[in-house]
């Protein structure tokens, strides 16, 4: 039977094994972003633009920061704190995911599809005398929105199968819908897609027991003089 260091081990020889071959897949899908932009593209497509505008929009950080801090406190006073934290660790985890996403996002300064000012490419955060920082035509790599929605689907299925199943769907429209309105690249996606599974396993080993200690220390408090009365 293998030791606690040698299953670490064993743990960190595959997790960085899978992390490259992630980067792998991620530089190789550069020669496919004009083929695949232009297939998904829908911006000419009124019926289909709105579909992606909303995909996109439920994408954005504070849809999941108010469905996750809701259900927790649904769960909480529910007396489940467990769940509670389980549900408030897969938020949490997938918003630092795309915070993290959108601080590298404007470091390269990866020009969107949608931009024609320019030669598509990387012009990092400062280019001919200007700042790119906050520059929305400039910020592509990676995603921010794919980050945060794959983020959820890799907390979620470490957390619970079950879950998983419906974070899937959510990220595939999420993802699909930012390249669908050409504000990234096939690329862009799929190295949000490697960064959130990477993230998502580095969170689960030790955000999951804070937040899990957390709420179970709130449930004790919330209801101990109420036991104590009964």
């Amino acid at each position: 039977m293998q030791s606690r260091s040698e299953s670490r081990s064993v743990f960190n020889h595959r997790f960085q094994l899978w992390l490259l071959a992630g980067v792998v897949v991620v530089a190789a899908s550069f020669w496919l972003d004009a083929t695949v932009d232009a297939a998904l593209d829908v911006t000419a497509i009124p019926a289909w633009k709105r579909v992606a505008w909303w995909c996109s929009k439920l994408g954005e950080g504070w849809v999941i920061a108010v469905w996750g801090i809701a259900v927790a406190l649904a769960f909480v006073f529910a007396r489940r704190p467990r769940l509670a934290a389980a549900v408030f660790h897969v938020a949490l985890a997938s918003l630092l995911i795309g915070l993290v996403a959108t601080i590298l996002r404007v470091l390269f300064g990866r020009t969107r599809p949608l931009n024609h000012d320019v030669p598509q490419g990387f012009y990092g955060p400062w280019h001919d005398g200007h700042w790119l920082v906050g520059k929305f035509m400039f910020s592509a790599f990676p995603s921010g929105h794919a980050a945060t929605a794959v983020g959820l689907l890799a907390a979620a299925w470490l957390v619970n199968r079950r879950w998983a199943a419906l974070a899937l769907v959510y990220a595939l429209a999420v993802s699909w819908s930012r390249i669908a309105l050409q504000c990234h690249h096939l690329s862009d996606v799929l190295a949000s897609t490697v960064l959130a599974i990477a993230g998502a396993v580095l969170l689960q080993a030790w955000l999951h027991p804070l937040v899990t200690s957390i709420f179970e220390n709130l449930h004790r408090k919330l209801f101990s003089q109420e036991r104590v009365n009964h």
